[in-house]
């Protein structure tokens, strides 16, 4: 349901910004805004949703001091999607399990996920 409801609400900003006629300062900041917001409530750190604003807001303002000719929408929309994957890439390697030795793992998912399946294969 968080997913899900978080998909609505970026798909609604994205509808937002693309019917806007003219992208200035306020609509960016207004977006934003709206995304952060989406995140906070499918109760992602407020570090993180910090850090994604003020990465976009930077490249956002390097982009503006490179090339004037680029499509801001378009530019937005993929500095977005860029920092949403940045923040779902694991930056450490993860963890080798040897076989005959004990391991504490939790594993968390939805129901029908195949939690139970992956836990016997091991």
């Amino acid at each position: 349901m968080v997913l899900g409801e978080l998909g609505k609400k970026l798909t609604q900003s994205l509808r937002k910004l693309n019917s806007t006629t003219v992208i200035d300062d306020e609509v960016i900041d207004a977006y934003l805004k709206e995304v952060a917001s989406a995140l906070l409530m499918a109760d992602i750190n407020v570090r993180l949703v910090s850090e994604l604003r003020s990465r976009i807001r930077n490249k956002m303002n390097l982009q503006d001091a490179l090339a004037a000719g680029t499509n801001r929408r378009k530019f937005i929309q993929r500095l977005l999607v860029s920092e949403l994957a940045a923040l779902l890439t694991p930056d450490r390697k993860p963890v080798k399990l040897k076989k005959g030795k004990s391991h504490v793992v939790m594993f968390v998912g939805l129901q029908g996920s195949g939690k139970t399946t992956t836990c016997t294969k091991y």
